[in-house]
């Protein structure tokens, strides 16, 4: 495998040549960007229009190295989404371009895409699935629309549908605080309400992965009492929003962003660490209702959740001395690290101390690039993927 990682900014282009030497059909270009780069307008209608692009100096600045990677790789496989930040080595990077071009010698690839909405996410992802199934298959990286999908409901979908052995990591694309829209990159051009996911093929490909929070409960732990799949309603028999809002106290008027701060912990016996994080997508004050980026459970416990600076680093490195490179041997190795955009927001200037924490903790030899989501696509303990929030989750590549 041969590997190039580079930004690309509308001030000063590519800080390393594009090397069109790497485009072939078993080529995989990864691409996380600025969400102004992409579909939209500042309505929630544009998000059906899907294939437009703003109109402004700084968006045709982007365009055109956009344009030059489809001369440089017409050929490759395609995947990307917007941010709400992009890592780039040891740091983030905004108003940018950031990609990682994996040529490979031995491994296949093969790319699904289908279009997705809050209520047939679970059929996505079979559909999804049902392109990519073979007995050679090895894992699978998926990115979604952030604002159109229920998470959960996806991986859902898709582990259902594939053997237990494949390994299924990705996110949900994001917009900063904003909630306004998100794309994913169909056919080198960016799309909303789509999802991606490439499969990667064959024994020489070597894939693994690493998830950790960081995060502690707080307040009282409640009973879900009313939800339909990833809108609350009430807790305890209470309304959910009322209760929502009434712990958040000052902070309450400034939702949902604020919600990406305090997040909710489901009990779950199958994570790591006890718990399953959601974190808020939407509120709707006529229904009284907040949706969450998965499904909340009827009858599950969950309790408010807030964090440190220190417990976010932590939980960074943690994700990465999780991983497993046992079989690693040295040579071109890409990890993609995908961390919610929550995580952003609490750390704020010390946003680098949990690159650097990832970074210090893989291989010498690793590049890293990567995005700030609306949510984490990674195996439970039992192997089986499922939605996580508020997660620092990492996927490595490489070939034997």
């Amino acid at each position: 495998m041969r590997l190039l990682t580079a930004r690309y900014t509308p001030n000063t282009g590519w800080d390393n040549p594009l090397d069109a030497s790497l485009d072939a059909q078993n080529t995989l270009l990864i691409l996380f960007g600025s969400s102004y780069a992409g579909p939209l307008g500042n309505k929630a209608a544009d998000r059906h229009q899907g294939w437009q692009w703003w109109c402004s100096s700084d968006t045709e600045a982007l365009q055109a190295g956009f344009a030059d990677l489809r001369r440089a790789y017409p050929q490759a496989v395609w995947t990307g989404c917007s941010s709400a930040g992009d890592i780039y080595g040891e740091a983030l990077e905004e108003n940018s371009l950031t990609v990682a071009v994996l040529a490979f010698d031995k491994t296949t690839l093969r790319v699904a895409h289908a279009s997705v909405d809050q209520t047939h996410a679970a059929e996505t992802g079979q559909r999804l699935a049902a392109q990519l199934a073979a007995p050679d298959l090895k894992g699978v990286f998926v990115l979604s629309d952030g604002l159109a999908v229920n998470g959960s409901e996806l991986s859902r979908g898709l582990t259902e549908n594939l053997p237990p052995k494949v390994v299924i990591t990705g996110g949900l694309a994001g917009d900063g605080a904003q909630f306004r829209a998100t794309w994913v990159m169909v056919e080198q051009q960016a799309a909303s309400r789509q999802v991606v996911a490439v499969g990667l093929y064959g024994e020489h490909v070597g894939i693994t992965y690493g998830s950790r929070g960081g995060w502690e409960v707080f307040g009282p732990e409640r009973e879900v009492t009313r939800a339909e799949g990833n809108v609350l309603y009430s807790l305890d028999g209470h309304n959910a929003l009322a209760l929502y809002k009434k712990q958040l106290g000052e902070h309450a008027d400034e939702l949902p962003a604020a919600g990406l701060m305090f997040p909710l912990a489901i009990r779950n016996e199958l994570e790591e660490d006890g718990y399953t994080v959601r974190t808020i997508l939407a509120v709707d004050e006529a229904a009284q209702s907040i949706t969450f980026a998965g499904d909340l459970p009827e009858g599950a416990m969950v309790q408010m959740m807030r964090a440190s600076t220190e417990g976010l680093v932590e939980g960074a490195a943690d994700a990465a001395d999780h991983m497993n490179f046992a079989s690693y041997q040295g040579g071109p190795l890409l990890t993609v690290a995908i961390s919610c955009v929550g995580r952003r927001l609490v750390l704020g200037l010390h946003i680098d101390d949990e690159i650097h924490a990832v970074h210090d903790h893989l291989p010498p030899d690793s590049a890293l690039i990567g995005f700030y989501s609306y949510g984490e696509l990674s195996p439970l303990k039992s192997g089986r993927c499922d939605l996580h929030n508020q997660t620092m989750t990492l996927t490595s590549f490489w070939e034997t």
